[in-house]
């Protein structure tokens, strides 16, 4: 009887230790992010928690406010926290030279989300990414398309002729991104309409608040008086909340069309009033997609390179009517995801290639035909 008690025992303790051990092997992600509470950062926050919790991933969050010193120290708390990846969506891409020596140093894969490094503008971190083994790539949109279409709405669609334009941080590679086809878009209408010419003045910045938001829009119109346009670039949305209330304060509003990218929550009520006159967005899955890389690598499904590193591109969408928003309203907010829990499992079950065209293909059509079958 004794011998079976023990065997018993001993069977128990056994089980305790491989359930410890499972345990122990779950996967722990961190994410490093501007804010995981304003407009934006609240729904990447969502579908990230969405996925984590389908896939039994554990996750652990660092808002950095895009403050270069905050960034680094980000990855290096996330890595002291024992996570076996991190995403991150970084300010300025000279932060990844020390954010991708913490990963290399604690074996700690890493992949940015809205960001991407620029060979040309920073070759030798592009370079360090290549090189290391745990750089696993990046998802982010054509920042350059963005701005392009943006400021083709407002030139085009609007009647928009003197444009100003607010930032969010000087440097910052998002963007640069977009204020390259801010420019482009501008150049192209002037080319093709030399009697009728845009006119678009230099940028200035609004930092990531709804306060620094308001007190840089209105000191551009105080400024620059005959704008008709105002193109709030990004920064999470609380800049661009913060701009709008400016207009409003000056008796501007429906006077000075506005455009931005990141879908405010109240979109279809500004797109209406005309506080808002267009919008591109609908970028959150962007981190998702980010963390299944991740996820992926981490699993070793992803096999990462020391000659390059996997580059997704995202769709960006465009609303510039209530009727635009209307889809994307009722499948991309409130109580509704782009991906059910079983979708997503699917998702990171899939080959990269798999993934990349996923990604591509997500638009509100595409989520339409998948949840009204």
């Amino acid at each position: 009887m004794k011998k079976v008690l023990a065997l018993v025992l001993a069977l128990t303790m056994l089980c305790g230790l491989m359930v410890t051990a499972h345990a122990d092997d779950k996967i722990k992600i961190g994410i490093s992010i501007w804010s995981s509470t304003d407009t934006l950062g609240s729904e990447c926050k969502r579908i990230i928690d969405a996925a984590a919790d389908a896939l039994g991933v554990e996750t652990m969050w660092v808002d950095q406010a895009h403050i270069s010193e905050q960034v680094t120290a980000s990855a290096e708390t996330l890595a002291m926290a024992d996570c076996d990846g991190i995403i991150i969506c970084n300010s300025a891409s000279a932060e990844m030279g020390s954010v991708i020596k913490t990963c290399d140093d604690n074996e700690v894969y890493v992949a940015q989300f809205f960001r991407v490094i620029d060979e040309a503008a920073n070759p030798e971190e592009y370079a360090q990414a290549s090189e290391s083994k745990y750089y696993v790539g990046a998802v982010h949109e054509s920042e350059f398309d963005n701005g392009r279409t943006l400021v083709t709405i407002l030139a085009e669609k609007k009647g928009c002729r003197k444009i100003g334009l607010e930032g969010w941080e000087p440097g910052d590679a998002t963007f640069l991104g977009r204020w390259e086809g801010y420019k482009a878009g501008v150049e192209e209408w002037n080319a093709a309409h030399p009697d009728d010419t845009v006119e678009l003045l230099e940028p200035q910045y609004g930092r990531t608040t709804t306060d620094t938001g308001r007190a840089t829009a209105e000191a551009i119109i105080q400024a620059n008086p005959d704008i008709d346009a105002l193109i709030v670039a990004g920064g999470g949305g609380d800049t661009l909340v913060g701009a709008i209330a400016g207009i409003e304060a000056l008796g501007l509003t429906g006077k000075i069309a506005v455009v931005s990218t990141d879908f405010l929550p109240d979109l279809a009520e500004r797109l209406t009033d005309g506080s808002m006159a267009a919008e591109s967005g609908g970028h959150y899955a962007d981190p998702f997609f980010a963390f299944l890389l991740v996820y992926n690598a981490i699993k070793g499904n992803y096999e990462t390179s020391t000659e390059g590193f996997y580059n997704m591109v995202f769709p960006y969408m465009f609303v510039a009517s209530p009727d635009d928003y209307a889809n994307y309203a009722e499948y991309f907010t409130g109580s509704e995801l782009p991906y059910y829990a079983d979708e997503i499992k699917a998702l990171a079950d899939l080959s990269y290639d798999e993934l990349a065209a996923a990604c591509a293909a997500l638009s509100v059509e595409d989520v339409v035909a998948r949840h009204t079958k």
